[in-house]
């Protein structure tokens, strides 16, 4: 799989992007609302931890507005009946990313566990007819891997959820982000000891450094890129370039000092 994807992704640099053609003073201001868990959230600083929902605005232009909602320990299920969903349709955004797999698969004794094949999709559905119901362009983000090796391989526990957002993005024709895909390609080309940097620290397999959470925000822009998706014209034009020419571990340097 590793290598049919680095094949996938060296074939799209040679690309030329449409959105490499759009100057960014003639696109209009908009709002971008996020959902989603921990791995996406603010962090109170100074902190260890950082969500990619936190940092991705600073690889966006000045045009773009970031409205974090993202909330640890949030599922699916729980985002909906906090009343947190509600909110983030009254932002009147013009689009929304959602990422949720991590807590949906907790055991299923947990309130907000639920089961990849069955209400897991009836709640995606529900954010795709709510946000659609007030014009906002949605884009699934699958979720990321856990950091966690078996025999110099990732383990596959949050696979179940990213099929089954796939599934529901393609019934409805929705745009779709594969994290889970481009965190296995970066985690497993740098190796468990090389990718340690991207955790929050030593123990935490889940949770991201600023440096891993700025990881997973270039990743989510590089597959928005080779998709040719309108929010990629946002990009910041050195940041574009550069993930444009960049393969996995580069889009990950390991920050000074370590």
């Amino acid at each position: 799989m590793r290598y049919l994807a680095l094949c996938l992704l060296m074939s799209l640099l040679l690309g030329w992007s449409m959105t490499d053609q759009i100057h960014a003073e003639d696109l209009p201001a908009i709002k971008v609302v996020l959902c989603g868990d921990s791995t996406v959230q603010n962090y109170n600083l100074p902190n260890d931890k950082r969500g990619w929902g936190q940092v991705i605005g600073e690889f966006l232009s000045d045009k773009v507005t970031i409205v974090n909602l993202a909330a640890g320990g949030r599922s699916t299920k729980t985002f909906i009946k906090e009343g947190r969903l509600d909110k983030a349709l009254a932002q009147n955004a013009d689009y929304a990313l959602i990422q949720f797999g991590h807590n949906d698969s907790h055991k299923k004794d947990r309130p907000e566990s639920t089961d990849a094949d069955g209400d897991y999709k009836t709640y995606l559905e529900q954010y795709i007819s709510s946000f659609d119901a007030k014009n906002v362009k949605m884009v699934f983000v699958t979720p990321m891997h856990r950091r966690v090796f078996r025999d110099g391989k990732l383990v596959t526990w949050l696979l179940r959820y990213r099929n089954a957002m796939i599934e529901v993005a393609k019934k409805h024709d929705q745009p779709l982000v594969d994290l889970y895909m481009h965190s296995e390609v970066l985690m497993e080309a740098l190796g468990e000891e090389d990718s340690a940097y991207l955790s929050c620290n030593e123990k935490d397999r889940s949770h991201f450094s600023p440096a891993g959470a700025k990881a997973m925000a270039l990743c989510i822009l590089k597959d928005l890129q080779q998709q040719n998706h309108p929010l990629a014209a946002y990009i910041k034009p050195e940041v574009a370039s550069k993930i444009k020419q960049s393969t996995y571990p580069n889009l990950a340097p390991v920050p000074e000092g370590q």
